[in-house]
C-alpha cells in the first residue's frame, strides 16, 4: 500500500454556525459547501447507523487543503479533554505573515489562546513564531509565522 496524497482534515464540532464564524469570519477560510448528511454510505463510514450530521468543507487561503467540520445532530457526542498532551489530540497549523498583528486582532475579538506568541529559538523553525489558538470547542489550532526567508 502507498498513500498518494491528502484530501482533508476533519474536526467534530458542537455548533456549525459558531465554528463557521470562527474559521470563515475570523481566520479567513472560504466556505466550499455546507449540507446535512444522513446518507447510508456516510452512516456506514462513520459507524453510526441512521446518523445525521451537519457538515461543511472549507478551503484554507494559499492552500489546496480542506477543513471538514461535522456537527453530529444524532447521535450527539460529548466534549473530550483536548489538552495538547492527550493522545488523540491534534492541531492544524495556519501560516500567517505577521503573527503579532494577527494575535492582537484575534485577541481583540475575544479569541482564546494557550499563550501569547512565542519566538522559536531552536530547531528547523528557529527565527519563526508560533502560538496555539483555541476554536469555539477548545480544539487547538496553531498560528505559525515561518522564519524570514522560509517558504513553508
Amino acid at each position: 500500500m502507498k498513500v498518494i496524497g491528502v484530501h482533508h482534515t476533519s474536526y467534530t464540532i458542537s455548533n456549525l454556525e459558531r465554528s463557521l464564524e470562527f474559521y470563515v469570519g475570523l481566520l479567513g477560510c472560504e466556505l466550499l459547501w455546507q449540507r446535512e448528511i444522513s446518507d447510508k454510505y456516510f452512516c456506514d463510514i462513520v459507524g453510526f447507523p441512521e446518523c445525521t450530521v451537519r457538515a461543511a468543507h472549507l478551503s484554507i487561503p494559499g492552500s489546496e487543503h480542506v477543513i471538514e467540520l461535522f456537527e453530529y445532530v444524532s447521535p450527539e457526542g460529548k466534549p473530550m479533554d483536548l489538552q495538547p498532551n492527550n493522545p488523540g489530540s491534534s492541531h492544524l497549523a495556519f501560516v500567517v505573515e505577521d503573527l503579532s498583528v494577527v494575535y492582537e486582532q484575534l485577541k481583540a475579538k475575544g479569541v482564546n489562546f494557550r499563550t501569547p506568541p512565542v519566538t522559536i529559538d531552536a530547531g528547523v523553525n528557529k527565527g519563526g513564531y508560533g502560538v496555539y489558538i483555541l476554536d469555539p470547542d477548545g480544539i487547538t489550532m496553531e498560528l505559525f509565522q515561518p522564519p524570514k526567508g522560509d517558504d513553508k
